[in-house]
């Protein structure tokens, strides 16, 4: 037999379903069935158009309700207060850390942050650079309009979608597992991300362009790939430029984590002073991290738009 507790919340799903129901039936009798008229359309030869109706706002409510009921009855089965309240009691730990990183600032720690900051930089350099170059051609082979072969493309498409699942710092994580801790897996890890996003980026370009001439220096006896280098390739390069600098703006974000998994940078510092609570240090680290992803980020705005 149920105990008491859970007859009362298997009630309220019982419950929560049967209002869905209603819902549902009210809004198609209200707004589907009654203004079928008003989607009615006549056109000028007497042949009449209904629009189809868009079940958006339907799947919103639905979804919304589905949340909104879901959390309050987990929140009330499991938690003494909600989350929110939860997270508006601990504002005070917030705002007591903000003022301890401004009291507490080291200026005197940069020479010790350098180093590190450095190495973050040229992980995501060397990562950003080997994923660019591997997405060429594995691009090239995911185009439809290039490789006519749908088992290839679309084999090459389920892999990428594989490989974007999963975030950097997963990667990284289980690289420094398996081959040891250093920067070398924040480079791999890096290199991996970039390749995913790349390619995809630019199969969807290349899916996109006129092959007048891609077809015409292929039809001479050339290669396909000598006709994607001849032809394809200078009609992406300013896309495939600007993609890999916006790519290199977030490696270097991610890159500044990827010490928490042990693949080195100035993530380890990050970790470290978060764990002894040393905001002074911590401070001076996010002030530096905020002034390097600040100057990269209009470098490279500067030169996408230049580009462009």
């Amino acid at each position: 037999m149920l105990s008491q507790e859970n007859s009362s919340i298997f009630q309220k799903i019982l419950h929560f379903f049967e209002r869905i129901w209603l819902s549902i039936k009210s809004y198609f009798l209200r707004s589907v069935i009654q203004t079928k008229a008003a989607r009615k359309t006549v056109l000028a030869d007497g042949v009449s158009i209904t629009k189809p109706y868009s079940f958006g706002l339907l799947n919103m409510v639905i979804l919304f309700i589905i949340t909104f009921y879901f959390w309050d009855l987990i929140v009330t089965t499991y938690f003494t207060v909600t989350p929110f309240e939860l997270f508006v009691r601990r504002i005070p730990n917030f705002t007591n850390i903000l003022s301890k990183m401004i009291t507490d600032f080291k200026p005197d720690y940069l020479p010790t942050v350098i180093p590190p900051l450095i190495d973050t930089i040229q992980m995501a350099i060397i990562g950003t650079f080997i994923g660019a170059f591997l997405a060429l051609p594995v691009a090239f082979l995911a185009s439809q309009n290039l490789v006519k072969s749908k088992i290839i493309t679309n084999f090459i498409k389920l892999i990428l979608s594989f490989i974007r699942t999963i975030p950097t710092l997963v990667y990284a994580a289980i690289l420094a597992f398996a081959f040891g801790y250093g920067t070398l897996i924040g480079v791999i890890a890096t290199a991996i991300f970039t390749f995913g996003i790349l390619t995809k980026m630019l199969y969807e370009v290349i899916e996109t362009i006129d092959l007048g001439a891609f077809m015409a220096i292929e039809s001479t006896g050339a290669t396909k790939t000598k006709a994607f280098i001849t032809s394809v390739i200078p009609q992406i390069m300013g896309t495939f430029l600007s993609f890999t600098l916006y790519s290199f703006e977030i490696n270097i974000r991610s890159s500044a984590i990827l010490g928490y998994v042990g693949a080195g940078g100035i993530g380890i510092l990050l970790d470290d002073h978060m764990t002894w609570r040393e905001y002074g240090h911590l401070g001076l680290i996010l002030a530096v991290l905020l002034v390097v992803v600040f100057v990269i980020e209009n470098i490279s705005r500067f030169i996408r738009k230049k580009m462009s």
